[in-house]
């Protein structure tokens, strides 16, 4: 029986730990194991036939340009898809590029895009006053109900865009019910799913079109790269989303590719150890007499922990904090912390905290924050790989200090 016969032969048959090894994967003549590094610009062409049916698309995996193609993209898309359990998959220089994308391909002028009012700051900025330049409105709602969503649904609406859970207050929205909504009318559901990971929570099982990753978070994780991944239906994704790439050149580097791949490799391992520290930091500052209020998904306190249940399979790698006495209450923990950094970054080797309010979401108004529940004390925890024990004394040690 040969090897081309054995059913793990197809990658689609494989499990996410070893898709995440081996999927995706192309090996020159030379049979390297590690994937190789391909950093060039452009291709030549065996003939100038081979050219013309190249640039009219008729060569399957074909490369003309590295602007939008190189076998690095393939390798870290095919990846990506694999996981996600998408048809395609575009990969962009930064996870906003993404984001700007998957939003922008997607609308027209007169256009209309409903949004979770929740957002991180530069994706609300992307609806709120970027699309809005070109002719396409906004509406944003309270993302918590569903109801609201639908309320807001116009005849023009053609895009709804969440985050779930969101950042960085990790309220979460009703994915496949949302989705439900936006197929009724018309529109097509965009979901950044940073937050939950490709691990925990899959937005394209639950109804989603289009799914987008800031991959310079836990994909690489490691604070190297950065880089950003919209993946979804091969309709979509060669469709619009290719021909705003190609032509607006928003494109991941070659290298940076490359490092995302060689990252997936160790992502599930880095992301279910950070996973399983954040669930023990949860629990263990729940009822610090310091402490507002502890903000996980899957702690029973967190008010939609049914839905975090049913929508995600674990809670992931970030908690909130909402500390005693305000922002000068924060500012003391951070201050006091000896292994835990300060820093806007999340999903990475290293533990990282920041304080929304004057940081990420600082451009926002005042009272869009308090409304999003971005709160004076409020702080924003992403859970690397260091020991769950010592994490924990680090922040014992700066709660004693508020």
């Amino acid at each position: 029986m040969s090897k081309a016969n054995n059913p793990l032969s197809d990658p689609k048959n494989l499990s996410a730990d070893t898709q995440l090894v081996h999927g995706g994967g192309k090996r020159t003549p030379f049979n390297e194991t590690s994937e190789a590094l391909f950093l060039n610009s452009g291709y030549s062409y065996p003939s100038s036939e081979h050219a013309e049916l190249l640039f009219q698309g008729k060569v399957p995996g074909g490369h003309n340009y590295s602007r939008f193609a190189n076998p690095n993209y393939d390798m870290f898309q095919d990846r990506m898809a694999l996981l996600e359990g998408a048809e395609a998959a575009r990969a962009f220089a930064t996870g906003m590029a993404a984001v700007t994308n998957a939003i922008m391909s997607q609308v027209r002028a007169g256009d209309h895009i409903v949004a979770a009012q929740a957002l991180f700051g530069g994706c609300r900025y992307v609806v709120e006053d970027y699309a809005p330049r070109f002719g396409v409105a906004s509406t944003l709602v309270d993302g918590r109900d569903p109801a609201n969503f639908a309320a807001a649904m116009q005849p023009n609406t053609k895009v709804v865009f969440i985050e779930t859970p969101t950042n960085p207050t990790l309220e979460l929205v009703d994915i496949k019910a949302v989705a439900d909504i936006a197929h009724a009318h018309g529109a097509k559901l965009i979901v950044d799913n940073v937050f939950s990971t490709a691990l925990y929570q899959k937005p394209l099982e639950l109804g989603a079109d289009l799914v987008t990753y800031s991959a310079t978070k836990h994909i690489d994780g490691q604070g190297r790269v950065m880089g950003g991944i919209v993946l979804g239906s091969k309709a979509l994704i060669e469709g619009d989303v290719h021909t705003f790439l190609r032509h607006t050149g928003a494109t991941l580097s070659p290298f940076n590719a490359w490092v995302l791949t060689k990252g997936l490799e160790t992502y599930a391992l880095r992301v279910r150890q950070m996973t399983d520290s954040a669930e023990k930091i949860a629990n263990a500052l729940a009822s610090h007499p310091k402490i507002e209020r502890v903000i996980y998904p899957h702690h029973p306190s967190h008010p939609q922990y049914e839905l975090a249940k049913r929508q995600m399979l674990r809670g992931s790698t970030l908690l909130a904090l909402d500390v005693k006495g305000g922002q000068k209450g924060a500012f003391a923990l951070s201050d006091a912390l000896a292994v835990i950094l300060i820093s806007n970054n999340l999903g990475d080797a290293k533990s990282l905290i920041t304080h929304p309010r004057t940081t990420t979401h600082q451009r926002l108004t005042e009272e869009v924050r308090l409304e999003t529940g971005v709160t004076p004390g409020l702080l924003r925890l992403s859970v690397g790989l260091e020991d769950a024990d010592d994490l924990i004394a680090d922040l014992m040690y700066g709660l004693d200090q508020v």
